[in-house]
């Protein structure tokens, strides 16, 4: 497990694409003219629009509403999506009696993990289908309560929720409304864990020995979680290459434009510790077929599908040992100060 240490940022947001919301980027310190330089194509640039935030005027990139992009793959989602390492969640240190809040949870790849721990454990989702989802997959631990809300507005109670987490659903949200929004819920007072082992505030590359927990001081803390899926090996680079051949708006949405200086902002004042652990899965051809078809920028049907499929089914002959590929995934958790 990696673990990195990141202090608390103030400014704009800017960068990546956070939910409906898109890109903010302070318009006195970044024009219009000069995003080319952030890799933004005219594509992505034809989309900005202006508005003004709480920090001051600002730019949007794009106002989809991605609460309903997932609604055609909720089985594949169910299906293909990698979980998370153990290590997460002992990590944090969580205690049964604990209360956490899982915001953006989907069909409950990331509430589970705190269920079977004996939490109470309310999955605030707003795409119906896959709340529905959840709430079959789910429905017989007595600590699960569905909630049909949104990172921005969940409908929780004023100080009702000990742990915020978010499992591969922050690039989502608008960070603005997001922190109010969880500062509200959080229990006052409050420390997960039972405080940071020692020498775990080091620089990049800093290991953290077994057993470190998350923890100090009063108030609730947020979990950030999402897996990053590594390039480094021929079929990960080749694989990367075929989803940005085919997927309609993949380079926005990507959870990885997500910045440590855009978690730093949303943290700020606090500071933020960022965890990262190994991760991956061994997929037959289905198996890849399905973890492609998971991701909402992926076509489904028509030509532009059936080319797709030929080139996975190539790429998959090329690099399968035993029938199987590895997907390896660089697991990252920023986990802060939120009450």
């Amino acid at each position: 497990m990696l673990l990195l240490w990141g202090p608390p940022l103030a400014g704009f947001f800017f960068g990546g694409c956070f939910g409906g919301e898109g890109l903010e980027v302070g318009v006195g310190e970044l024009g219009v003219g000069e995003l080319g330089s952030w890799g933004l194509g005219s594509w992505e640039l034809g989309r900005l629009r202006r508005g003004v935030g709480a920090g001051g005027p600002f730019l949007y990139l794009g106002d989809m509403d991605s609460t309903k992009r997932f609604s055609d793959r909720v089985e594949d989602y169910v299906k293909y999506r990698p979980g998370y390492p153990d290590a997460v969640v002992s990590t944090l240190g969580v205690e049964p009696w604990m209360v956490v809040a899982d915001i953006g949870s989907g069909t409950g790849i990331s509430t589970e993990p705190f269920l079977r721990r004996g939490n109470t454990v309310y999955a605030v989702e707003p795409n119906a289908d896959m709340r529905a989802k959840a709430e079959e997959l789910l429905g017989g631990y007595a600590g699960f309560v569905s909630v049909g809300g949104k990172a921005e507005a969940t409908g929780l109670a004023d100080g009702s929720v000990d742990l915020i987490v978010a499992g591969q659903a922050f690039h989502w949200f608008d960070p603005v409304g997001t922190r109010a929004e969880w500062v509200r819920i959080a229990r006052k007072g409050l420390g997960v864990g039972s405080g940071v082992g020692a020498g775990t505030r080091g620089g990049a590359g800093v290991r953290a020995g077994e057993g470190t927990r998350v923890g100090g001081g009063g108030g609730a803390r947020a979990a950030l979680i999402w897996n990053e899926r590594l390039m480094v090996m021929p079929f990960e680079a080749e694989y990367e290459e075929l989803i940005l051949t085919y997927a309609g708006d993949y380079k926005t949405i990507n959870h990885k434009n997500i910045t440590g200086e855009q978690v730093g902002r949303f943290f700020a004042p606090e500071d933020y510790v960022l965890y990262q652990f190994e991760n991956g899965q061994d997929l037959d051809f289905e198996g890849l077929k399905g973890r492609l078809l998971s991701s909402s920028y992926i076509p489904k049907e028509g030509a532009r599908y059936e080319e797709m499929m030929r080139a996975l089914v190539e790429l998959f002959g090329r690099y399968a040992q035993g029938g199987m590929v590895r997907v390896r995934y660089d697991t990252k958790m920023y986990v802060g100060k939120i009450g």
